[in-house]
């Protein structure tokens, strides 16, 4: 009962709302992605891939924090722009072009974090100047005592800009025509291969934040960090609209979707139960989200079941 009082509590919003926010800030990008008709499996491991980039940078080649953080999220847009090219030029599903990215990544933050360090973390990041000032823009906690985390803000931020582009900017006309039909859009000027690069580098960047707040917040970094994550992503924008085949969604919904995750993880655990339920009310919650959306779809075009 006093579990159940703590998450209905300012303490409890805090602790869910840090959760999701870890969580929506990449869903955002990633809806914007199926938006425009393509998936990024790439972007968990690029949470800890980019963490490790700004920790080795830190402490092996002793790069100040602030361009550090700069070179890290300039990695990230590489990556991104890679994984983008790739898939308008060969044509190959972006699931299959990013599943590899995910591969290649992994392997390096394992095999290069050994190799240099003789472990699979980094660590000492807090050792180097201009630590607490990168913590306190993108790792502090806000409003004693409940202590809600500056990534909330971030997390909002990101989600208005997204709301804005899609409504209002030219750039996210192009986004839902791209997904809704390539060729069509293609046809009529929108330039597809720039909107779908973009986006892929939207998305690695993102991920790259969260992977800076994740190193800033920890002091360190894990080679493993962030594996595993890109599904939670992909099934919060779904959750919250986005349909698989592209051409529809929004970034509220994404982040409504990032809240019914970060609400149901934290919620399982005031609850007692053993944490490895999460991972069934993901299951759940990913099949109900498809079916609703693929019924208001045929519904919404005329179509037949």
């Amino acid at each position: 009962m006093d579990q159940t009082g703590q998450f209905a509590s300012l303490h409890g919003l805090a602790r869910w709302s840090d959760s999701a926010a870890t969580i929506g800030i990449v869903a955002v990008a990633v809806a914007l992605l199926m938006i425009g008709g393509e998936f990024d499996l790439s972007a968990g491991v690029m949470v800890g891939s980019s963490g490790l980039v700004l920790g080795l940078l830190v402490t092996e080649l002793y790069v100040m924090m602030w361009p550090a953080i700069l070179l890290t999220l300039v990695f990230a847009a590489a990556i991104g722009a890679m994984n983008g090219w790739l898939v308008v030029k060969t044509r190959l599903p972006s699931f299959i072009v990013t599943l590899a990215t995910f591969f290649s990544l992994q392997g390096l933050n394992l095999g290069l974090t050994k190799m240099i360090t003789d472990t699979v973390r980094v660590s000492g990041i807090d050792d180097i100047p201009g630590f607490d000032s990168a913590r306190a823009v993108f790792a502090t906690d806000f409003w004693e005592p409940y202590k809600f985390r500056i990534a909330v803000v971030w997390w909002i931020g990101l989600t208005i800009l997204a709301t804005v582009v899609l409504a209002r900017a030219r750039f996210g006309n192009w986004i839902t025509a791209v997904g809704g039909d390539a060729n069509a859009a293609r046809n009529t000027g929108v330039p597809v291969a720039r909107t779908k690069i973009l986006l892929f580098m939207f998305t690695s960047m993102s991920a790259a934040l969260v992977g800076i707040m994740t190193a800033l917040r920890l002091r360190s970094v894990q080679a493993g960090q962030g594996v595993g994550e890109e599904f939670t992503y992909i099934i919060a924008a779904v959750v919250g609209g986005c349909l698989l085949t592209g051409g529809f969604g929004s970034a509220i919904g994404a982040s409504v979707g990032a809240s019914v995750i970060g609400m149901a993880f934290i919620g399982i655990a005031f609850a007692g139960w053993n944490t490895d339920w999460s991972f069934l009310f993901l299951g759940v919650i990913l099949f109900m989200a498809v079916m609703v959306n693929t019924i208001i779809s045929r519904r919404a075009s005329g179509g037949r079941g």
